[in-house]
């Protein structure tokens, strides 16, 4: 029972170190960071890649948009397109699961007959670490007054709330 238990522990703390890297530049092909294209003067498609949960990569993505807009010189973004790449259940490496069944058997064995029910639960544990995920925004600048919208985002104030993040 103890062996079992160091066993997962010793699973759990590798599976940590799958871990969504600082905010970068992507660091290479298939690496975590950020990536960008400029698609027209005021346009542009920035990319997200991490591990984990969508939710970070996604504040992620949004987070180098702002700090694209500010370095053209712009104030204001609007997200036109939205890609995830992900599953919603990748938030982690240690998901269990539980499972229940029930069989029964019935036969003979030499002179004797024999019948049963028999009931099990197993216990299953995912250690494979985060998923790969990734977050695409395309994503117009803008400047003077933030145009009314759910996706136009002050650059300023996405800086200033995210930056701490990461």
């Amino acid at each position: 029972m103890i062996r079992s238990v160091v066993i997962a522990v010793a699973a759990l703390s590798l599976t940590a170190c799958a871990s969504l890297a600082p905010y970068g530049p992507q660091g290479g092909p298939g690496g975590q960071g950020y990536s960008e294209q400029r698609i027209e003067s005021d346009r542009y498609r920035v990319t997200y890649n991490g591990v984990g949960a969508p939710g970070p990569v996604a504040d992620r993505a949004l987070l180098r948009a702002a700090d694209l807009t500010i370095e053209q010189g712009y104030d204001w973004f609007v997200v036109t397109q939205r890609y995830i790449d992900g599953r919603p259940d990748s938030a982690g490496g240690f998901r269990p699961s539980v499972s229940v069944g029930v069989g029964s058997s019935a036969g003979r064995y030499g002179g004797y007959r024999y019948s049963g029910t028999s009931t099990g639960v197993g216990v299953g544990l995912n250690f494979q670490g985060p998923s790969p995920t990734s977050t695409v925004l395309e994503v117009r600048l803008g400047r003077g007054a933030r145009p009314d919208g759910v996706e136009a985002y002050d650059a300023r104030d996405v800086r200033s709330s995210l930056s701490g993040r990461g």
